[in-house]
């Protein structure tokens, strides 16, 4: 902390001099201390990728999900705080069941989007508060085709064709620059967002790690669902095999 900063922490409410918000960037810290989260829009759908850390052998696999549902269309990866991760996402449900009840129609991905955008930004405004320390990546299918937005804890959102959030964010983002998405399957994907999970985890050198994925689109006729068993296995066995021959 710099001197200028000095006594402008203390609250979400308080501009420093040179205008910054230091509760909301300590938010964006926790987030660089979590496991990588990354989301992959192709030509006919949406992969959603997390790196788990497994900080006690004593957890229960599989339990603690980082991938959440949101609607039968909707997704939601988080990297950062798990509690926050979950309150947002129970937030995102309400906001889709409000649309739903409303409107009598799936909701559009961007609106989502642009409601948990604003619900995060109110929570940086007020010193009764704090900001949520957790990036959110939501993807899904709607009327207008595959959708990939990223809310940052600042409330600020964007819509993105391949997206990385967390620990690894930097090398994550330089291997999802190397792929021509348009033209990628969803299975294509999702063995290239394995391979890009477990790249970013070696390159950390941090603990063991769970790897999930879900995937909505063509091949799960709309439907936010885990990626099927055997492919799974078949694209973990293919990222480990893929790092040794990098190594």
């Amino acid at each position: 902390m710099t001197s200028i900063g000095t006594g402008y922490d203390l609250s979400a409410s308080t501009y420093s001099p040179d205008g910054r918000i230091f509760q909301v960037e300590y938010a964006g810290k926790a987030v660089e201390n979590s496991g990588t989260a990354i989301g992959i829009k192709v030509k006919d759908g949406v992969i959603l990728a997390v790196e788990k850390l497994v900080h006690s052998k004593l957890l229960v696999p599989h339990a603690n999900r980082r991938i959440q549902t949101i609607d039968r269309h909707i997704g939601l990866a988080t990297a950062g705080l798990l509690a926050d991760g979950r309150h947002i996402a129970n937030r995102a449900r309400d906001e889709s069941a409000n649309w739903r009840e409303q409107y009598c129609s799936p909701t559009p991905i961007k609106n989502i989007a642009d409601r948990l955008g604003a619900y995060t930004q109110a929570y940086t405004l007020y010193s009764s508060v704090r900001p949520f320390g957790i990036s959110t990546i939501l993807g899904g299918v709607d009327k207008d085709g595959p959708g990939l937005y990223v809310i940052e804890p600042s409330g600020v959102y964007y819509g993105y064709h391949g997206a990385a959030v967390g620990k690894g964010r930097q090398l994550a983002k330089t291997e999802l620059e190397k792929l021509k998405l348009s033209e990628l399957s969803m299975r294509e994907a999702v063995y290239d967002a394995a391979r890009i999970i477990y790249l970013v985890h070696d390159d950390a050198k941090e603990k063991d790690f769970e790897l999930e994925m879900s995937w909505i689109g063509s091949e799960t006729g709309g439907l936010h669902v885990p990626v099927p068993d055997d492919l799974f296995k078949d694209a973990n066995a293919k990222a480990k095999a893929a790092l040794e021959d990098f190594e």
